[in-house]
């Protein structure tokens, strides 16, 4: 199957920001707390980007920024998926009371704006990656059990789920070898889609101050400590900004080319 054009597109965008993610200690020029300048100084051969409110470089804390912004969003997807859909998978499988108490807990968990709840943990627990990343996993993952659960509810009542059943498989079986490879194309998708709001989701936490904390840097932090600057008609926050929206674009593009490939070879197979 052909990639096509976006899918291409998003591809390189992707793997450029996770190149930067990377090897950000090399690619970047200048340290991440350097003050090296004038405050908001223009762009030049200098300085890429400017500086930022206290004279540091915005191009080498936008690739530190963004080494900080997509571990914690990553780390947070997988644990959110890890947890959500293994628990998702066990209450279809299981059902009863088992399906019961872990559907009506994510209904209490989830009838409370996410954000609120983070803020609330937030305010008394101390800030760290570690903590910012469970907070956000077990806050995400509620959203994940609710998807895996219904994918796994239409994929136990199959046929060959009903055989190995039958044939004695246990219930660890089914969910990893018979429910999982037929759930992964809207999990996929929908991987790209929470990686994008715990991106979101840890840049509003650092813009209202309890997310990423000083030295780091990350790009809702940098929106934050530069958001004066639009109003002298200097572009330091827009540079963070653009570079969320970027990320967002080009991941859900993969995303999107990823479920439509496994779908179409699904398609072919049952043809």
């Amino acid at each position: 199957m052909k990639m096509p054009l976006s899918a291409l597109i998003g591809l390189i965008l992707t793997g450029g920001f996770l190149f930067c993610a990377v090897f950000a200690q090399f690619i970047a020029p200048y340290p991440v707390d350097a003050v090296l300048g004038g405050v908001w100084e223009s762009p030049s051969a200098t300085y890429w980007l400017g500086t930022d409110t206290i004279g540091r470089d915005i191009l080498s804390r936008m690739i530190y920024g963004g080494q900080i912004t997509i571990f914690v969003a990553l780390a947070a997807s997988l644990l959110s998926f890890g947890l959500g859909s293994f628990l998702g998978f066990l209450a279809a499988v299981r059902g009863g009371w088992i399906d019961q108490g872990l559907s009506r807990m994510v209904d209490l968990v989830m009838a409370i704006p996410s954000l609120i709840v983070a803020l609330v943990l937030l305010s008394v627990l101390p800030i760290n990656l570690t903590v910012l990343i469970i907070v956000m996993g077990l806050l995400d993952s509620t959203r994940v059990f609710r998807l895996s659960r219904a994918v796994a509810m239409d994929i136990a009542v199959m046929d060959y789920v009903e055989a190995a059943k039958l044939r004695g498989e246990g219930q660890t079986w089914i969910i990893f070898r018979e429910i999982l490879p037929n759930a992964l194309s809207p999990l996929v998708a929908e991987f790209g889609l929470r990686f994008i709001f715990a991106v979101l989701f840890i840049s509003t936490l650092s813009f209202l101050g309890l997310g990423i904390q000083p030295p780091l840097a990350d790009w809702g932090g940098m929106v934050k400590e530069n958001k004066d600057g639009l109003i002298y008609g200097k572009s330091a926050a827009l540079m963070p900004a653009l570079a969320i929206a970027l990320l967002a674009i080009s991941v859900n593009l993969v995303a999107d080319w990823i479920l439509s490939r496994t779908t179409s070879l699904k398609g072919g197979r049952g043809a």
